[in-house]
């Protein structure tokens, strides 16, 4: 059946988006998923395709010592602190070398661009990379949840969970409270009743520290003159479920963020919610201050919003909004279940707000979702029949049975990137919320069937994780020269960036030579500073070896260089470090990206 709640003023109140309720189907058991692994668990292997078949005949590395290519392999191996053993020769007629130890695989794709760069006989090199099944968690129901995998309409959960599963995140649910459901309570934390009308708590009071909802029912006429009866909705239980319930613990559903912590906070009660309430408690949720309300121990990142009214974006509303952006949160919203243009839908048509449309299985706009320039993206909500199947309860009125149900709504698509949010953000917890929100949008797919007006196109889960994992600026390497570098054709790989090369100018003529590869889109800044009494010299590169700069060192002062790689390929740049001013000695060569 479907259902609204009725609002007590358009002014004073939001109210839940319009619900559909489907049947609970039966349980079926499923295999254990495999464990989950790093992004890079890199590599001991590469494999080298020679041009022509000018390379190795032999697959023993003995009978290649006098072929010009194998000594090219061995410097360039050597550069890098590693031998190369010849393995086996592929299908494809390329070969593959195993190193006597595992390199990650920016590494191992320094030491491939090392034998390229060596060996004009060279076709291709690259890391013969491990691969590994996709996680699948293995609660009972997870194949029901067709919004995690359907290779149509689904936000390809599994890939993103081989990167995360939300560890580290709480994600706040403003809504109507929540359930303690045996598959949810494990990821519960102490929430907070703002409901400040006592009739609309229906717990017997006005605010107070309990997250937990008593239900929502009403009898006809309750909410107003000709207002309808309805039954509870355990409408934050659902959403919290579709966010985080628990996963792989051979227990009904998988949340899609299903190791994120949920903070409950009840804004929603009989007759739906106030403005005032829900404002306090966005700004709340992200770790600000309400009069009469305990500090929030527990601030979160993300604010699921499930909920909406009709009108134009209060000043309450945006200032609440601003506030929790301020303090670093990403505030997600529903678009509204009206079928209409969301310009009209609050607190959709907010600033600075994710807000989500709803698609069905086909991948198309739902059928009841709203739409519009307001709109930033589209997430499955389900719709004719194929329903998001999360926590619930069996209660009409109050508290009873916990259990399973079908829910179709823009209620429900907005905790699918509420919970891609969390994922995005165990990942990488430096994102800002417009990073966040411009990396959902710029990895999003393409709909597979109409969605007119539905935002950028349809959330992926596994492409927006992927992004918010390549966007973490990696802790630097510490690299120590390596003798022989003094020549360009000689220069000593720096395998990935940023680094800091600790090297020493032992001689007047001598020079240290250092290939990079600079990443697209990214600049190179380079600082050289010498040891007390030295002043060396820095020069840089092209991948051709014409001269892009050459500067005279000073003693006591530290010489800098950027370069920006605009191309469309990986930019080869060598640097030149050498005595020139003051004594000889050490010197610390500092890479950033």
């Amino acid at each position: 059946m479907s259902r609204r709640l009725p609002s007590l003023s358009p002014a004073a109140t939001i109210t839940a988006c319009l619900l559909a309720l489907a049947a609970l189907g039966a349980q079926a058991a499923a295999p254990a998923g495999p464990r989950q692994l790093p992004v890079d668990t890199g590599t001991d292997r590469l494999i080298i395709k020679y041009r022509n078949g000018a390379g190795p005949s032999s697959l023993s590395v003995p009978a290649l010592r006098t072929m010009r290519s194998a000594m090219a392999a061995r410097v360039a191996a050597n550069r890098h602190g590693v031998t190369m053993n010849a393995l086996r020769q592929t299908a494809a007629g390329a070969q593959v070398f195993r190193l006597n130890r595992r390199m990650s695989l920016g590494e191992a794709e320094a030491l491939a661009a090392s034998l390229r760069s060596g060996d004009a006989n060279i076709e291709y090199a690259e890391p013969d990379r491990l691969m590994h099944a996709l996680a699948t968690p293995n609660d009972p129901q997870y194949a029901s949840q067709w919004h995690w995998s359907d290779t149509t309409g689904g936000v390809r959960a599994p890939a993103a969970w081989d990167v995360a599963t939300g560890t580290g995140v709480t994600v706040a649910v403003i809504d109507t409270g929540v359930r303690p459901h045996p598959d949810l309570a494990a990821n519960l934390l102490a929430g907070y009743d703002f409901i400040t009308s006592a009739s609309s708590a229906n717990d017997g009071g006005g605010r107070d520290a309990d997250g937990n909802d008593p239900g929502d029912a009403v009898a006809a006429n309750f909410c107003g003159a000709g207002s309808g009866a309805s039954n509870s909705s355990w409408h934050g239980t659902h959403v919290a479920g579709i966010i985080a319930a628990v996963g792989n613990n051979a227990t009904g559903v998988a949340g899609l963020a299903y190791n994120a912590k949920i903070l409950p906070l009840r804004v929603l009660g009989r007759c739906g919610g106030y403005t005032s309430d829900i404002a306090d408690a966005i700004t709340w949720a992200a770790g600000g201050s309400v009069s009469g309300v305990p500090t929030n121990t527990t601030p979160a990142k993300v604010l699921n919003l499930s909920l909406g009214g009709s009108g134009s974006c209060d000043t309450t509303t945006q200032t609440a909004i601003n506030s929790a952006r301020a303090a670093g949160s990403v505030v997600i919203v529903a678009a509204g279940n009206a079928n209409t243009n969301a310009s009209n839908t609050s607190p959709a048509n907010c600033s600075g707000v994710i807000t989500v449309a709803s698609t069905g299985i086909s991948g198309g706009r739902a059928s009841y979702s709203n739409y519009g320039s307001v709109v930033t993206l589209a997430a499955p909500g389900g719709d004719s029949g194929n329903a998001i199947l999360s926590t619930h309860n069996a209660g009409s009125t109050t508290p009873s049975t916990d259990n399973y149900a079908g829910l179709m709504g823009t209620s429900m698509a907005t905790p699918v990137v509420a919970g891609i949010a969390a994922l995005m953000l165990s990942t990488n917890d430096t994102l800002t919320p417009d990073q966040l929100s411009a990396m959902l949008v710029a990895t999003v797919r393409s709909f597979p069937a109409t969605c007119t007006q539905c935002g950028a196109g349809l959330v992926d889960a596994a492409a927006a994780v992927q992004a918010a994992h390549d966007a973490i600026t990696p802790d630097p390497i510490t690299v120590s020269e390596a003798e022989s570098n003094d020549s360009l054709a000689t220069a000593q790989a720096v395998a990935s960036l940023p680094a800091t090369v600790n090297g020493s100018i032992g001689s007047v003529g001598d020079a240290d030579h250092y290939r990079i590869s600079v990443p697209v889109n990214k600049t190179l800044s380079i600082t050289l500073t010498g040891a007390a009494g030295t002043g060396p010299g820095l020069g840089v590169y092209s991948a051709l070896g014409r001269k892009l700069v050459e500067r005279a060192g000073t003693v006591g002062q530290s010489l800098s260089w950027t370069q920006a790689n605009r191309g469309s390929t990986a930019l080869t740049l060598y640097v030149r470090v050498l005595r020139s001013a003051g004594s000889t000695g050490n010197y610390t060569l500092t890479l950033g990206i």
